[in-house]
């Protein structure tokens, strides 16, 4: 009985016409987009571990570099009746943790290997509706569009590939009937916080000779970071830098200088000070030596002299 009520409300709401929230846009997707019947009782898709190796095959390193974080993140909920799973970007699972007396019933409901939790699948879904909508949400019970998937809560943060394309999902979900809202506030923010940190550690990852600029600003969709080669060109940015410094939302970046975007030094004597920091590094790498540090810079001894002796550097 409560199903159905459940699956009235659903369909009243998507058909009452009105614009109504960003729940219910998921709801109208589920029923207009992909043709879900709130009602249907079957289990979700699974695929074969076959076809779960593959996919976990084709993230590369990312699935390694995301496994001390799922540990940490479970160790923080798993004594809470809640499970983490993580997805790739269609919303299959590719990896959980669950606690051994939690296991059977997260298996029944279908948050396990393989799993298919993706909006067209299953409709308005934790999982789903976060990789459909590129965003951190919440849906807790009665928010979910099918009925049968209404015992659960479900908190969800994207993570975002190094190229700034959506390439996972991280989920939380609580087997509790009695989960409060403040409680799930409060993971809510932690699992946020978790994606930020596997998708921090994906990029720094991607880009292993660059160096790594940060930026202080929070932004809720990531970390703020861009990769700079020794040439001072940006090699690569984060979904919130690319936001941040208008880079374009994924793919491949344009050359720029990181000047240019974190605040280019238009002056006249920028030329200089770059070429007195150039010398000055090339003095300090030969420890005061000249003759070793003219060679450094493919430049006679009497030539770094003068150039010396024009910008002012005194070496002691």
């Amino acid at each position: 009985m409560r199903r159905l009520k459940h699956a009235d409300n659903v369909i009243s709401a998507v058909e009452s016409g009105s614009v109504g929230s960003r729940l219910t846009a998921s709801w109208r997707r589920s029923i207009n987009k992909h043709g879900l019947d709130p009602t249907l009782s079957h289990a979700p898709r699974r695929y074969e571990r076959s076809e779960v190796d593959k996919r976990r095959d084709s993230m590369g390193s990312f699935m390694e570099l995301a496994t001390p974080k799922l540990d940490h993140l479970f160790q923080m909920v798993g004594q809470t009746g809640c499970c983490v799973l993580l997805t790739d970007r269609e919303g299959v699972v590719l990896d959980l943790r669950s606690s051994d007396g939690d296991a059977a019933t997260f298996d029944k409901w279908g948050l396990w290997y393989g799993a298919d939790w993706s909006e067209r699948a299953e409709g308005t879904n934790g999982i789903g509706t976060c990789i459909a909508e590129a965003r951190q949400l919440t849906i807790h019970r009665d928010e979910h569009f099918l009925s049968r998937n209404t015992v659960m809560s479900c908190m969800d943060a994207p993570i975002f590939g190094p190229d700034g394309e959506l390439i996972a999902a991280l989920d939380v979900s609580s087997c509790r009937a009695d989960q409060t809202e403040a409680y799930t506030r409060l993971i809510s923010g932690v699992v946020a916080q978790t994606a930020k940190q596997i998708e921090t550690e994906a990029f720094r990852a991607a880009f292993p000779k660059a160096r790594i600029v940060t930026s202080p600003e929070e932004r809720p969709e990531g970390a703020v970071l861009l990769a700079v080669d020794s040439d001072d060109i940006i090699v690569g940015a984060t979904r919130a830098a690319r936001r941040v410094f208008d880079l374009g939302q994924g793919g491949a970046l344009t050359p720029r200088p990181a000047s240019d975007v974190l605040g280019r030094d238009t002056t006249a004597s920028a030329l200089e000070r770059a070429e007195r920091a150039a010398l000055k590094r090339a003095i300090a790498r030969s420890g005061g030596n000249l003759s070793a540090a003219a060679r450094e810079l493919g430049i006679g001894r009497a030539t770094l002299y003068r150039r010396m002796g024009r910008l002012g550097i005194e070496v002691t």
